[in-house]
């Protein structure tokens, strides 16, 4: 039935039938570690993967569970594992398909953690990255080996905004045989729906705009359940006998739940990355309204950017949906609904100047965070990106005179003169 439902319907209604005990009508918080089996024959029957069911909150939880449907639902996936942060989510997407020796082939345009993730923390596994400018699909296609096993990306790039055309790097990862993984958290499946345009994964930082109120952490791979496991020998954590399951292979027995029944049955069991319920339980009530938010965010990063782009104390702007933008065309044919509301400026008075906005802004919370209703603003060279080299923070769209906005849903004009007087603080 939720396949013919549009946006807002789905995101209120998917996973959320009334509670069958009570007849509650929003998602009760689960606040429980354990579940009663029925008797020694149905506990067996769960912990075998026999039968689908709640065995330990680490595992399932109803009000997780819930969420996850949800969220498959407007991406358009077969299934959804959620975890407890957006980094997590990027390991639990990993872990299925990589042993050591192998590598993934990423964006030179990510969030600096995610760069840091993926250039340091991935190697004590044994696993290695390629970063790549995924607008060269020919550098992409010669990145790829025999030891690759994904691509990744972001829909819009943290912190630039910069937009990726999804549909093109989707036919590298094809012809490649290997997996597309798209960090959706920027775009929401409001603005892109990765999965429609060739994605294999979907991950978010739930944290973000989904929950839209900076309450809670949160993180979920979205398994679009098109891909072949089978077709090679590549991923033997899907298509080979399980060990630990009595020689199950996940892929031959769950189709195209494979994925995620692994990464429950195998990634929250062994990594323990979980979701509690009362997050879950926030993230719900933030996805209800998200069809709401997104338009007004968008409509004010428009607004913002192209303000600031006539300022004269303002050397660039990167927000795709401005006409000056080299991605502005990529944005109006894959993101026909926005570019999003995160985008960067530069000052001019360099590194000084931007510390100087930051400490002057009233309205704009310096906090390490986005995807809030409030607007937020940040230096990413002194903070998200100080981690990475100056050759790596330009790459990534971080440089020291650059400053990151995430912009609300408040008015504006008020935005804007808030912005204007900071400016003035700066430029003195």
């Amino acid at each position: 039935m939720s396949d013919n439902w549009g946006f807002d319907t789905t995101a209120i209604h998917a996973g959320a039938a009334p509670d069958p005990a009570t007849g509650a009508r929003q998602v009760p918080i689960y606040q429980t570690t354990a579940y009663v089996f029925k008797d020694a024959a149905h506990a067996a029957r769960l912990f075998g993967l026999q039968e689908v069911g709640y065995i330990y909150s680490r595992l399932t939880n109803p009000t997780v569970g819930a969420l996850q449907s949800r969220i498959a639902a407007m991406e358009g996936g077969a299934g959804a594992v959620c975890c407890s942060s957006g980094h997590a989510a990027q390991i639990m997407a990993l872990f299925p398909l990589m042993q050591p020796g192998c590598n993934i082939v990423a964006s030179t345009r990510l969030y600096g953690g995610t760069v840091t993730q993926f250039s340091q923390t991935i190697r004590r596994f044994g696993w290695s990255c390629k970063f790549v400018d995924l607008d060269d699909l020919d550098a992409v296609a010669a990145a790829i080996d025999d030891n690759t096993r994904a691509i990744f990306c972001e829909s819009i790039s943290n912190p630039g905004g910069y937009v990726t055309d999804i549909p093109a790097v989707a036919r590298v990862a094809d012809q490649a045989r290997v997996p597309l993984i798209v960090d959706n958290t920027l775009a929401t499946p409001y603005l892109c729906k990765p999965i429609e345009m060739g994605a294999t994964l979907v991950v978010h930082s739930l944290t973000k705009y989904m929950t839209g109120n900076g309450t809670v952490t949160g993180g979920v791979v979205v398994d679009s359940g098109k891909f072949d496991w089978s077709a090679s020998d590549k991923f033997p954590s899907l298509s080979a006998p399980e060990p630990a399951y009595h020689g199950l292979k996940f892929h031959e027995t769950f189709g195209n739940l494979a994925f995620t029944f692994h990464g429950i049955a195998i990634g929250l069991r062994d990594l323990g990355m979980t979701m509690n319920p009362q997050a879950a339980h926030y993230t719900l009530m933030g996805i209800e309204t998200l069809g709401l938010r997104m338009p007004r965010h968008v409509e004010n990063s428009q607004k913002i950017a192209e303000w600031l782009e006539k300022d004269p104390r303002v050397t660039s702007v990167t927000y795709a949906g401005l006409a000056s933008s080299p991605w502005h065309k990529t944005a109006e044919r894959v993101y026909p609904k926005g570019a999003g509301a995160l985008f960067t400026f530069a000052v001019k008075g360099g590194y000084d100047a931007c510390v100087k906005l930051v400490d002057n802004l009233k309205l704009f919370s310096h906090v390490a965070n986005l995807g809030d209703a409030r607007s937020l603003v940040i230096h990413s060279a002194s903070t998200t990106h100080s981690q990475l080299t100056p050759e790596q923070q330009k790459a990534a769209g971080a440089g020291p005179d650059v400053v990151r906005l995430s912009i609300g849903i408040e008015d504006a004009q008020d935005l804007i003169a808030d912005l204007d007087q900071a400016l003035a603080a700066a430029s003195n």
